[in-house]
């Protein structure tokens, strides 16, 4: 490559921008778009997860609870 072939393939944060501006919306969401994997949890996190849905429920029949009681 030549020097001068060197400056036209570095990309300026301008060019960036030019580029993103120019770029209709669905185009840009799939630019930003990207897929995360999901995290394989420890024995203890799993625990720890599970015991706050548990914990969820109960306060959600609780809450049920005290309001069918305060209306009869």
């Amino acid at each position: 490559m030549h020097s001068k072939d060197k400056e036209h393939s570095t990309i300026t944060s301008s060019d960036q921008e030019l580029v993103l501006s120019s770029l209709e919306p669905e185009q840009l969401a799939g630019l930003k778009k990207h897929l995360i994997p999901r995290r394989h949890l420890s024995g203890l996190e799993k625990f720890v997860l599970w015991s706050l849905r548990i914990y969820l429920l109960f306060m959600m029949a609780v809450v049920i609870y005290q309001v069918w009681s305060s209306l009869h």
